[in-house]
Parts: C-alpha cells; structure tokens; sequence
C-alpha cells in the first residue's frame, strides 16, 4: 500500500536519522558534534593509515622437545635422590626411556616418578602428563595427548599476555594483538612503518637462568661430562667462546620482579639492573652464599650473557648483568625481563607493513574513488530515471551514510578492499532501484494507472531483489568466514551496504514516492526521461543464437583452463609464499645496480618491476628455502641493502609470506569459491526448480574460468584480493540471472501454453532494460577504481569490470540457453485449462483509482 502512518513515518526518518547522525563523526572534526552522541569513527587499517601487521607463530614443536628435555633432567635427578640404579636414560619426542639395572626396584622407580609429574588442572580434575610403563626393566614415560594439547593452548595464551606486555612498554600506540587458530598470533601496530625492533623483542624466548659453571679443566671442543653442556658467550668482547655450564638450573626469571637499564659510574659502560621477588631473593642469597669465589652464568635463550665471580653473599636480591650494552640495547633487554620469558619461540610467518606516506597515498586514492563514482552514479540515475531517479539518489546517500555509520558502531577497520565494497555495494544498492523502476515503467506501459503501476512495481520487484541479495549475502558469508582481515573487510562492508539497501531502495523509497503521489495525485505517470539505454518492447530472438553463445563459451572456458596450466597464474605473495618490497628512492631508480646489489645477497631470483614514477621500484624474492624463521632474515637483510645502495630510502611496503601461511591461505580461498558455488546452487534449487539452480551455478562456474583466463592471459598478480574478486563477480553473476530467472518463473505462471524457448526470450527482451542499466551502474561505480585507485586497487577493479561485462553477457547467452535444454520438459506440466492461460495481465493487481 502507498499508505504510510504517521509512526511508521517518524520511526523511518528517525533510522535515516541515527544513520546519518552516526556517520557524521568520520567526516566532522573532532569537537563539532556535541558530546552526548555516539563519537564512533570508523578505524582505518593499517594499508590506509601505515602501520605495520605481524603474524607469529608458537613454535609447539620446540616446546614438546623442551618439556621432555626437562623430564629427562627431572626423571635423573628422583631417580639419583631414590637411588635407584638405571642405564641408558633417553628423550625424544614420543618418550622418556631408560632401563633398570635391578628389576627388584621397579615399584621404587614407580613411586619416584610419580613424584615428578604434579599433573595439568583440565577443567575441575588433574589430569597427569605422562603415562608411566614398565615392562622388565625397561621404563618409559609417554606424553599424556589430552594433557599436553591443554598446555599447548596455555602456551599460546601466556604467549599472547607476554608480547602483550612486550609492546606495551616498548612505547608502540593502540597495539592490537589477537589469537588465531590453534598456534598464530596476530599483532597489528598502527603508525609502525618499521617493525624491525618490535620483530626482535618479540623473536627473543628470553628465556633466563642462572647456572654455575662447570669444570674448568675440561678442553674446549671436548665432549661435555654428563650434566653440563656448552654455552657460547653472547658478549661481543668473548665472540665465538664456548664455556662449560652445569644443566641444573640454580634460579630462572620467573622470579624477577623488576628490571631496569642503568651505568655504570665509574666506567660509563651500561648495565642492566634487576631484583627478585621475596621466593627469588632467599634463593639467590642462598645459592651466592654456598658458592662464594665460584663463577655464576647468566644465560639468556642458550647465550651466556654474563658470567661474574660470587666475590660475597648477595643477600638483598638484586643483582646486576654487564656487557657490550649500548642504551637502546640495556633498555631492549630490560624490556624483555620485566614482560617475562616466552613459554615457546615465536617466528614470524606473515609480515606486513605499510609507510605513512603510502597510507596517505591509499586515503587520498580512496576517497577520490569513492567522490568519483558517488557522482557518476547519481548523474546517471537522475538523467535515466528522472523524478525516480532523484529519490533513487536520495536512498543512495542515505545508503552511504548509514553503511559508514553501521562500520563506525561495530569499530570496524576500513582498508582498501573495504573501499572497493563501499563503491561496489553502491552499485548493488542502486540495482533494486532500477529493479523498482523499470517494473513500474513496465506496468504503466500495459496501461495501468499511476497508483496501481507503483504499488505493483514494487510488490513485484521485492522477490527479485530478496533473491538476487540473498545470493550475494550467502558468498559474503563464506568469504568472512574463510578470510583473513582486509577481505574480511571487503565482506563486511558489501554485507551492510546490502542489508541498508533493502530499506533505502524499498522502504525509504516507496515513502518518498507515496508522499509525491499523495500531495499531486498524478492522472498519468512517466517514469524516467527520454534517455533509453534499450529500446522498448523488442522481441529479438536470443535463442535463435544459443548453439553459437555455448559454443563460444565453451572455447572460451577450455582456452582459460589451457592458460591455467600454461602460462598458469602468476601468484602473489599471498599465494606463493616470498617477499614484496616496496621502495622510494630520491633519484630515478638504477634498475642495474640495485639489481646487482640484492643477487649478491644469494637469496634466489629478484625481480625488479618498476610503477607509477621513475622513483618507485617492487622488489619480488621468492620464498626461501630454510622456512619462515630464514624468510625473516632475507627481509631484513633486503632492507638494509637498498637502504645502503640509495640513502634516503623510504621503505613503503613490505609483504612476506611463508610457506604454511601462502599454503593455507591458497586452499582457504579455494575452499571459500567452493562452498560459495555450493551454497548459491541449493539456494536457487529452493527458491526455484532445479534446472535454474544447476544453469546459474553452471553459467557462473563458466564466468569464473573464464575471468581465471583473464588473470593468465594478462599476468595480473593473483592473490587475495583476486580472491574478493572472483567471489564479487560470482554474486553479480548470480544476481544478474536470478533478475533473468524470476522474470522467467513469473511468466511460465501466466503464459502456461507459450513454447519455453519463446517465453524465455520474452523475459530476456523484458528484463533487458534492468540488465544493461545495473550494468552501467555497477561499472560506473568501479570505474574511478581503475583510474584513481592506485597500484593496489587498480589490478582488483580492472578484473571486476571485466566481470560485469561477461556476466551481464553471459545470462544472455549461456544461462538461458542451458535453462532452455534443461527445462524444455521439466518446467511444464500437464495441467487443467485455465481461463486465464496466456493473459499478460493474469495475477496482476487491478486497483485503479
């Protein structure tokens, strides 16, 4: 009905309101609005803002070998206190063995292991970590599975607590740190355009004890007596010197309460200050007072950093480490001992970091973009539509405003791709208006009245657009759920702008239309201008040309699946695994020389690719052998070259990638195509019959090869945004047919004689205004993407609109041919005459006032 209440009225003005209200901090200085509205602003992403983005990885693997080491170490020492006799004592990482020399003292052994292992608290009940065995004399202790998963995931979360206080009193802003999956830990650091510091706090276990050394006439290089080991000294003055310790450790670092850099005033030299808590300070005097004249080793992650004689009784815990400190290096470590030692090493396995001016860059690019194709679409719909077109415009900026305000109150991060999901969803929003419109333009030309055609128009175009939304929202759906932050980004932001449009374009709209029909009360209604993009009521016969559309589609998709193999897609970072830098150099770049300097550091292949100005240089390396501990070093190692070969570099981006991040991220984008194609089909098969549900998956399956042809034929880098891609074309794809496919349900309902080949070109011909007007909309939405968006986006928008094109073909001539072959005697049944069979205007609403 175009009647509105006066409450439902309010209650819609007021939501546009609140919308608006809400999005207006993002575009207000701070101060302007007052100070008892919500002052959400959208938070920017670190591609947009600079900044830099860590992802670590628990070594678990070198924890379990450390806790069995230990067990060995602890099994040795009851066994020694029972005296119980044992021979050949072992670890590796599915037990602790050793054999009995007396079988008569198993049940000693047992008790004195049993002594050894306290458990691990599982919910309400302790569960013990080893499971002992003894068969004859020999003895083993298998780890507990349950048990050590549950330290495991203690691990990760003491981890977490530690880089947290790591970060935090290393001075870096609005830190954002965060587990994810079973073993990663993701770090966000807005503003660090140089996470090389943070890299090293972080790498370091510091894991500190204190040992005393072992026996001073055994030779360097000789074997280690049973109980000790050797040690390098981490000092630089004792490079490349081993020294004996003793295994036992005296006291570790959990005992630390404090630590703190200072010098030394007599020598000037640094010094790094600490003290016990009261537990460590009564064993620290205890243990300086037995060992009085006796060195004492300080051992840091397996270096001893300081190694001084016990000259007297330490008795008020505090003690002091010296060395070859400089102030940043005392500080760097006294950082390490106040925030605690890591319970496992950290390797960082994703790395990426954006500079300032490349974030400013990236904010001026997207901002232009997004100027740029509001007006283009707006201009295009108020020449198009007219009066509709201008209250289509309205919705479209109250779409804008509250898709912002909806990322400011969730404290959403906006990054690139999300920009290119804001101009997308514009052009999404703008397809139920032209949906709305064209089916009132369609009813007032079969000679309905002005209110009649309008209430019809949108009764009418409500289904399709809940269909044709739906599909788009079920593909989103699964690439959140799969993606990682800047395409979970992308899905976020088309998600809201789509939800949003499902009021503005019906809700908002249709009020907007009511209240103009009820203040003129038109006699006749014309809906747009004389602009036509399509003729009106054509009858061109598509089908007439199916065989050919198939079979040119057909070549088309095996030559994609050709250029697949061979050339075969030319992986990003993301997919590949290597590393990407991005540099500004003062000068125009000397391709040759830096070429030159960067194979001199053996890392593999490098390639060179210059952009945009003589200055700006991509260096690409390939994933290193070693693993991702090797890649960390490779990226550092480039730094520091290219910023030796040309001072005043600025390092604008880097991307590097291991080998298990690139596999995972590879087979979860896969994974997400997949299940999206899934999800689409059982969705139309319901909603429909199944020969729409198999010609739309099938038709978009054939898209998608061919847009995979496309990324071959051209070398566009493949990665994860070519993902967002794929996934955004599949749900323009998927609309553009379901727009096709409604049309074609509706009229097997009325024309239940006509021949399907010509009812389905009578639903092509009646929907083919809607179809090239979306078309139009959508490209002039991405378009500015392409031209203003910058080296990041430009890849991205020139395959989305690549995309439109073959989609808005493709449901022309593959869709509904396949559809034709597969309906031709499934979509019609035998049924009763029906006086109203083949009446244009059978169902329709006839309310004409």
């Amino acid at each position: 009905m175009l009647y509105f209440s006066r409450l439902k009225t309010g209650l819609i003005l007021l939501v546009c309101l609140v919308g608006v209200l809400l999005a207006a901090p993002n575009l207000l200085p701070a101060g302007a609005m007052p100070s008892w509205l919500p002052l959400n602003r959208v938070n920017l992403g670190l591609d947009l803002q600079g900044g830099s983005y860590l992802m670590l990885k628990v070594d678990l693997a070198a924890l379990r070998k450390e806790r069995m080491e230990n067990q060995a170490d602890s099994v040795r020492q009851v066994l020694r206190d029972a005296k119980v006799r044992y021979t050949g004592l072992t670890a590796d990482d599915t037990s602790v063995r050793f054999a009995l020399v007396d079988t008569a003292q198993a049940d000693a052994a047992r008790t004195a292991l049993n002594t050894v292992d306290a458990g691990i608290q599982i919910g309400t009940t302790t569960v013990k970590e080893f499971d002992i065995t003894v068969d004859g004399p020999s003895v083993s202790l298998v780890p507990n599975e349950k048990a050590l998963q549950e330290r495991a995931r203690q691990t990760v979360g003491q981890s977490i607590e530690i880089v947290r206080r790591r970060i935090d009193q290393s001075g870096v802003a609005e830190p954002l740190i965060a587990r994810q999956g079973e073993d990663r830990i993701v770090v966000q650091l807005p503003g660090l355009a140089d996470p090389t510091r943070i890299k090293a706090l972080l790498g370091q276990t510091a894991k500190m004890t204190f040992h005393l050394l072992g026996d001073s006439t055994v030779r360097p290089g000789s074997p280690a007596p049973a109980g000790m080991q050797w040690l390098p000294m981490a000092d630089d003055r004792s490079a490349g010197q081993m020294a004996l310790i003793r295994r036992q450790i005296e006291l570790d670092g959990s005992h630390l309460s404090d630590a703190r850099p200072s010098t030394d005033q007599r020598t000037g030299e640094w010094l790094v200050g600490f003290s016990f808590d009261d537990i460590g300070g009564k064993k620290f005097a205890d243990i300086t007072t037995r060992n009085v004249g006796k060195p004492f080793a300080i051992v840091l992650d397996g270096k001893i950093i300081s190694a001084p004689v016990i000259r007297e009784p330490i008795l008020g815990g505090r003690g002091q480490i010296s060395g070859s400190f400089n102030a940043a290096s005392a500080n760097d470590l006294a950082v390490l001992l106040r925030a605690g030692a890591l319970p496992a090493p950290l390797t960082v396995v994703e790395e990426r970091t954006v500079g300032p001016d490349l974030g400013a860059d990236s904010i001026r690019a997207g901002v232009i973009s997004v100027i740029v194709g509001f007006v283009l679409v707006v201009a295009f719909m108020a020449m198009t539509y007219g009066r509709f077109g201008l209250y289509a415009n309205i919705a479209l900026f109250v779409n804008l405003a509250m898709a912002v305000g909806a990322l400011s109150v969730l404290g959403a991060t906006l990054t690139l791709p999300g920009i290119a999901g804001l101009l997308l969803s514009l052009g999404l929003a703008v397809d139920a208006n032209i949906l709305v419109n064209e089916r009132i333009r369609e009813e007032t030309r079969k000679g309905k009245g002005p209110m009649a055609a309008i209430e019809t128009g949108f009764k009418r175009a409500y289904s399709t657009i809940v269909d044709a939304n739906a599909t788009t929202l079920i593909k989103m759906l699964f690439l959140y759920s799969v993606g990682t932050g800047t395409i979970r980004g992308f899905a976020i932001t088309i998600s809201l702008g789509i939800v949003v449009s499902m009021f503005t374009a019906v809700t908002l709209v249709r009020l907007m239309v009511a209240s103009w029909w009820r203040k003129t009360r038109p006699v006749t209604l014309a809906v747009g201008t004389k602009l036509r993009l399509f003729p009106e009521n054509t009858n061109i016969q598509f089908m007439k040309g199916r065989n050919v559309g198939l079979g040119m589609s057909a070549a088309l998709s095996i030559a994609s699946v050709v250029l697949f193999f061979h050339p075969g897609l030319n992986l990003g970072v993301d997919f590949a695994g290597g590393t990407i830098v991005e540099i500004r150099t003062e000068q125009p770049a000397d391709f040759n020389k830096l070429r030159g300097a960067l194979e001199k550091l053996d890392v593999g292949p490098v390639k060179l690719q210059d952009f945009g100005a003589a200055t700006d240089v991509l260096i690409r390396l390939e994933r290193q052998p070693g693993g991702d501990e090797e890649q960390a070093k490779v990226v550092k190692l480039v730094q520091q070259t290219v910023q030796a070969e040309y001072p005043g570099t600025s390092i604008r981006r880097v991307e590097s990638i291991g080998a298990s991040v690139s596999s995972e991220l590879f087979s979860d984008g896969m994974m997400a195509l997949g299940l999206a194609a899934i999800a689409m089909l059982i969705y139309i098969w319901v909603r429909f019959e199944w020969p729409f549900g198999v010609g739309a998956v099938v038709t978009m399956i054939l898209d998608i090869t061919k847009v995979i042809g496309f990324y071959a034929l051209t070398g566009l880098e493949f990665n994860l945004p070519a993902i967002a891609a794929l996934l955004a074309i599949m749900g323009f794809s998927i609309n553009d047919k379901v727009v096709v496919y409604d049309r074609v349900r509706e009229n097997l309902r009325v024309f239940r004689k006509m021949p399907l080949r010509e009812l389905i070109d009578r639903s092509i011909n009646e929907t083919m205004s809607r179809t090239v007007a979306t078309s139009i909309a959508i490209f002039l939405s991405i378009l500015p993407l392409a031209l203003f968006g910058g080296e990041a986006l430009q890849q991205f928008a020139w395959v989305l609109l690549f995309g439109v094109v073959l989609a808005t073909s493709s449901s022309i001539f593959i869709a509904a041919p396949i559809l034709l072959y597969l309906g031709e005697h499934r979509l019609r049944r035998e049924e009763e005459e029906d006086p109203e069979a083949d009446n244009p205007f059978a169902g329709a609403e006839q309310v004409e006032k």
